[in-house]
């Protein structure tokens, strides 16, 4: 018998240290700290001083809205963070108006702190500064914005026009236009340096297809600039006694200083930049040319640029007929020759791209736009046509837009040609007297005729009608106002207008009524003169005479029903109604139409009796004088006396 083994038991494995224990972690727990970690965090108690009485109590200093001082508002304005600036000059802002004797007492340390700014690379803290200044301070000091002050900004203004950053060199021209516009005795001070500025900057052909409203801005503060030139002196130069054989047109006048002011190195500079100017012009225009729009921000820009054009082109030009007045020694052949040579020739290229239109014209905008422009070049044209060259076919182009411009052919809309007539027109106008006196037979029935549907189709409150009336008084009235009018000026071919003329200013004042007291006196105005000028028994004196009439209904209609119906003449001011009355004296042969209105006037309670009285003064000497006839006068005093008598309390 086999014995069997003995079953062994299970082997068991051998046990062994475990050196990294392996731990499971969930996906997206965070993973804790080792346990050797370094614990870095340090807990401390905050320290507790006790205030200082000058820091807490704050009782009758000028603070801000924040409980700011003006010393710590200053130290703020100066912060590296833009954010801490801004609210720091808001904060000098809100102090100054409330505590406006701190800015006085503290000017010079106030305008010393905010001029570091002018310079400063944020855009919205130069803005805010301009505001500050514009709004608040200047406004303060303005008794006592002196040379010191002026001066201090002037620095900082000069360094920004030398700034890296095309943005802070045209704000700064912003900042000269606003130091220029609260003392504008400084730009004579700096108007070199400025203008040199200005050349730099207009040279750089990239600001017009960046950022043309920065150009906007720089270039309305150097037309503000410009037109400073000629407000220095308000007395007029007489052109006629010191230049021989040369006469301006009537419509412009230039106000050039007679006295010398330190200005010959603004003119040469003047001169220098209009080829500047022209050359933007150019650049700009050929960008509008192809554009299917011209944008707001681009005609800002070239109507600024041809206002400038005018200003610096005047001011360099009519010098040369000056140069004594100024006191400056120049010999005028040599200043001829130089004016021609730098500013004459950029002019005539300049007018000859006249007129300007889009390729593509098909929107109303477009038209207005352009019109404008071409209503600005062409008066540059007729203020500097003296000086061109005679070109028959430049002036030709003129000639045929005013006709077109005055006959209403700009643009199909009824009120937008209205509108541009009643704005625009009013700078042409003021040539016609000239242009008519100058132009040949068929261009002057042309531009008269076109001259007299606009006046005819003014609305009676039109601003257009006083420069139109304006205009007709120097057509009616040859060699009365400037001797600018030829003595043959009552040819056949002016005669119809001057009737259609003086027949529609009563017609006007009857349109007018009372409503605008202003233009009814511009108008019995130039009936007095036409009165006082007009030859005995010429055709002017007829026609003057043709007026009663429709006069007579100025002062009172007589209804065949019994009812009076008082003109406007009892309602308008005082002067205006001196006017009128003087106006008849100058009737060669009273109507009885118009001396039974006169006589009803007289039952017009509303009448002055001192205005009643210089009727009656004015008819007795127009008896004197033969005017009136001996039957007509009694019946008038007989009728005034009865009036009287039956309604005694009007006495």
């Amino acid at each position: 018998m086999v014995r069997s083994k003995p079953k062994q038991a299970p082997s068991k494995k051998q046990s062994r240290g475990v050196d990294f224990k392996k731990i499971k972690r969930k996906i997206g727990r965070k993973l804790p700290p080792p346990k050797n970690a370094t614990n870095v965090q340090i807990k401390s108690k905050a320290i507790v001083l006790p205030e200082q009485s000058l820091a807490s109590d704050r009782s009758g200093l000028a603070v801000s809205k924040k409980g700011l001082t003006l010393k710590e508002l200053l130290h703020q304005s100066s912060h590296h963070n833009p954010k801490i600036r801004k609210v720091a000059l808001i904060g000098i802002r809100d102090l100054a108006l409330k505590f406006r004797s701190e800015i006085k007492i503290h000017k010079l340390a106030i305008i010393q702190k905010v001029r570091e700014r002018i310079c400063d690379n944020d855009a919205v803290i130069r803005e805010e500064l301009h505001n500050l200044l514009k709004k608040v301070i200047f406004p303060i000091l303005k008794e006592d914005l002196n040379g010191p002050l002026v001066s201090s900004i002037m620095a900082y203004v000069f360094n920004a026009m030398t700034h890296l950053s095309v943005d802070v060199r045209l704000m700064a021209f912003k900042f000269f236009d606003l130091v220029v516009l609260n003392c504008p005795s400084s730009f004579l001070l700096y108007a070199e340096k400025v203008l040199d500025n200005y050349g730099d900057i207009l040279r750089n052909n990239q600001i017009y297809l960046q950022d043309k409203s920065k150009l906007k801005t720089a270039l309305a503060g150097l037309v503000h600039c410009l037109s400073l030139l000629s407000s220095f002196n308000e007395k007029k130069p007489s052109y006629d006694q010191k230049t021989e054989g040369w006469k301006p047109l009537h419509a412009f006048e230039s106000k050039i200083p007679d006295k010398h002011l330190g200005i010959s190195s603004i003119i040469n500079k003047l001169e220098g930049l209009v080829p500047i100017l022209i050359s933007c012009f150019q650049e700009l225009t050929g960008l509008i040319r192809a554009m299917p729009v011209l944008d707001a921000v681009t005609f800002d820009c070239i109507l600024s640029l041809l206002q400038s054009i005018n200003l610096a082109a005047e001011y360099a030009i009519y010098r040369m007929g000056l140069h004594q007045g100024l006191g400056i020694s120049y010999n005028s052949q040599d200043m001829m020759r130089k004016t021609e040579n730098s500013v004459l020739v950029f002019l005539k290229k300049f007018l000859e791209g006249f007129p300007i239109y889009p390729i593509h014209n098909s929107s109303e905008m477009i038209d207005d736009r352009y019109f404008i422009l071409n209503v600005k070049i062409t008066e540059i044209f007729f203020h500097m046509s003296k000086w061109i060259d005679d070109d028959a076919s430049l002036m030709e182009r003129f000639l045929i837009f005013i006709e077109n411009a005055l006959a209403g052919q700009i643009c199909n809309n009824v009120r937008s040609r209205k509108m541009l007539q009643e704005n625009y027109l009013i700078r042409l106008v003021p040539f016609i007297p000239g242009l008519v006196s100058q132009m040949m037979s068929h261009w002057k029935v042309c531009l008269l005729q076109a001259f007299t549907v606009t006046f005819k189709d003014l609305k009676v409150n039109s601003k257009l009608n006083t420069a139109c009336l304006s205009a007709i008084e120097e057509m009616l009235l040859p060699g009365q106002k400037q001797n600018t009018l030829p003595p043959d000026f009552f040819s056949s071919d002016i005669l119809s207008f001057q009737v259609t003329w003086m027949g529609e200013l009563p017609e006007l004042l009857l349109r007018l009524g009372d409503k605008e007291p202003s233009m009814s006196k511009v108008i019995l105005n130039l009936q007095l003169r036409i009165g006082q000028c007009s030859p005995l028994k010429s055709y002017l004196a007829q026609e003057y005479d043709s007026m009663q009439i429709p006069l007579s209904q100025f002062f009172c209609t007589f209804i065949d029903n019994g009812d009076l119906h008082y003109g406007p003449f009892d309602k308008l001011p005082r002067d205006c109604q001196e006017l009128a009355v003087s106006c008849l004296y100058y009737f060669s042969c009273f109507n009885p139409l118009l001396l039974k209105s006169l006589t009803l006037c007289f039952l017009n309670c509303r009448v002055d009796s001192s205005i009643l009285l210089r009727i009656i003064e004015v008819l007795h000497s127009s008896f004197k004088a033969g005017h009136v006839q001996i039957a007509d006068q009694l019946c008038f005093l007989i009728t005034i006396i009865a009036r009287l008598k039956v309604f005694p309390g009007n006495a």
